[in-house]
This record gives C-alpha cells, structure tokens and sequence, in this order.
C-alpha cells in the first residue's frame, strides 16, 4: 500500500463527514515529507481544506511547507473563465447588434443545471493531464460520493455531446453549401435580418464551423485523456475514507462497486475513527462492541482491499502541527 503515494494521480472519497479532507491533506503531508513534489486539490464546492490546513486556500496553488502546495477549484470562477473563452470566440463570429443577446443567454447559462459540474471537471482533467515537471503526486480530496461518480462519468456524457454538435456542425457546413449553390449571387436581399454587408454569412460559415469544431474536438479530447488517465492503475488510485457506522459502509460498498464496474482502480479503503482500545467507561464500552459488528461487516464486504484504521483523536485536526502527527499515524498503519 506503500505505492499509493508513488503514483501521478491519488484521489480521495467519501460520504461526506468521514474525515476525506483531513486524510487527503494528511498524505500529501506524508509524500511531501518523503521528497515529493504534492499538489493536494479540493473539489467540493463546500470547501474544508483550508480550514484544515488553516490556512486561506484559492483557486492558484498556496505554498503550505517545502514540497507542499494547496487549492481549491471555485465553480463559479471556472465557469466565469469559461464563458469569458466562448464570448471571446464568439465575437469573431457574431454581428455587433447580437452581441448583446448573446451576452445575455452566456449570463443565463450560468445557472444551468450541470453548468458548474463541467466547468469543474475541466479543471480537474486539466490538473490530471498536464504534462508538467512542478509536481509528482496531485491528491484530489473529492466531493461526496454521489457527485464524485457524476464527475468521473462526465467524459462519456461530455463526449456524446461533442460528438452531437460536431454532427450538427456538419450538417449546417452542408446546408450552407446548399444554400450558397441556390442563392443568386445579385439577388440577395441586404435588408434581411440575416444579411451582414460586412461579410459573406455562407464563406464565413465554413470558418465558424471549423472554429467551433476545433474547440468542441479539444475538449472531447482532454476529457478523454482524463479518463484514460483515472483508469490506469499505474497512474492513478483511488482511496475511500469510511467510519465504522452503517450509512458509510453502505455508501463505500455501493461506490467502490461502481468504480469497478466503470473500469477506475480502487487501491484501498481507510477506516477513520476507531474508537482507541484505551477509551474508557460503560457508554464507549457498548458503543465498541457495536462498533466491532461494523468493522467484522467492513472486512467482510470489502476484504478485496487493504483496510487500515486509524483511532479517533482527542482533538479536533487542524493546522500543520496536527497533520503531521497525522502523516505519522498513516506511515504506521502502511502507506
């Protein structure tokens, strides 16, 4: 389990409340101190990171120790840039008096449903694709389950879609080859809506649909470089955080399921808060023997993988001096 921290991309999940972040910055702590050059990347939009590191985290990578680097993805800054790029393409393409509708519709896209997943998952396959000398390991601590399944699935559905509008793309070259082969060369109406005395629409259609095939073509790419990258094990692994409680060994069980069946390694599973044999007293005793049942349940359900456990702490983590403590704790029990 020790390789885990060897390989380009580690990504850490999770239902919410298990403790994903705390352990997703305790091992960038641990590869950093071992000499490696660690990005660790929060892309929940409900962001904890800093608040663990306490430290103030954005969306540009924050030098936390020697070899450590810390972000957080915004959604809302992605999606911004994002449509910034399209108006800025589309204003080669588009007649002054329409630039202002089509500002608008960019305003109301904002708040699309799905809007921000895609922005976002442009970031992270960005992060994992780059082709970069900065960093050896990128930890990417997640959002809960459910959206961390939506976002690896992305790519399939992001590409069907290109596909569909690179058809459509097609489809309107050819309808404007038609329509340039029946339209009379003198008798074009310069009163039309549709005119622009500045320009040839039909010439210029070939290069806007180049232009948009070109982009849509990048993108289909990058997304599909990005899956290919989270489905090498040699590139990428993939860790579930857990606590010894129903709803978690459920949740686990259910996405580590999935994850195999889509075809993305999953290298362990890391039960957080066992509650430490020292604890004392009749409430812990009975809460340990139910507590045992979970664990005998996790190590039955999920015995294909490495278990470790770590012990609930007395304290609350946060900052640095804690998460190193941390990092040592996860050496021990073998990553």
């Amino acid at each position: 389990m020790k390789k885990l921290l060897d390989r380009r991309l580690l990504w850490v999940g999770g239902k919410g409340g298990v403790g994903k972040t705390s352990m997703a910055a305790a091992l960038a702590v641990l590869a950093a101190g071992r000499g490696r050059r660690v990005l660790v990347v929060s892309t929940d939009p409900a962001h904890s990171l800093g608040d663990v590191f306490d430290r103030e985290l954005s969306g540009r990578p924050r030098r936390l120790l020697p070899n450590l680097d810390a972000l957080e993805i915004d959604p809302d800054a992605e999606v911004e840039a994002h449509l910034q790029r399209v108006i800025s393409q589309m204003r080669r393409f588009t007649v002054p008096r329409m630039m202002d509708e089509m500002e608008r519709q960019m305003r109301l896209s904002r708040q699309s449903p799905g809007t921000q997943e895609a922005a976002l998952l442009e970031r992270i396959a960005r992060l994992a694709t780059q082709e970069s000398d900065t960093y050896d390991l990128i930890v990417f601590d997640t959002a809960p389950t459910g959206h961390t399944l939506r976002l690896l699935s992305l790519p399939e559905a992001m590409a069907a879609w290109t596909e569909g509008l690179l058809s459509h793309s097609r489809k309107s070259e050819e309808l404007g080859k038609v329509l340039q082969h029946l339209t009379p060369k003198s008798g074009r109406d310069l009163d039309s809506p549709f005119a622009d005395p500045q320009q040839d629409a039909n010439s210029d259609l070939d290069e806007r649909t180049r232009s948009i095939a070109e982009t849509l073509l990048a993108r289909r790419r990058l997304f599909l470089q990005a899956r290919r990258a989270v489905e090498d094990s040699a590139t990428s692994n993939f860790l579930f955080v857990l606590t010894p409680e129903r709803l978690p060994i459920l949740e686990t069980v259910r996405s580590v399921k999935a994850l195999k069946e889509a075809g993305i390694p999953v290298a362990a599973t890391l039960v957080n808060r066992v509650i430490p044999e020292e604890a004392d007293g009749d409430f812990l005793r009975r809460r340990r023997e139910q507590e045992a049942e979970y664990l005998a349940r996790i190590d039955r359900e999920l015995k294909d993988y490495p278990r470790p456990r770590l012990p609930m702490l007395v304290t609350d983590i946060q900052g640095l001096e804690i998460l190193e403590q941390l990092a040592e704790r996860l050496e021990e029990a073998g990553f």
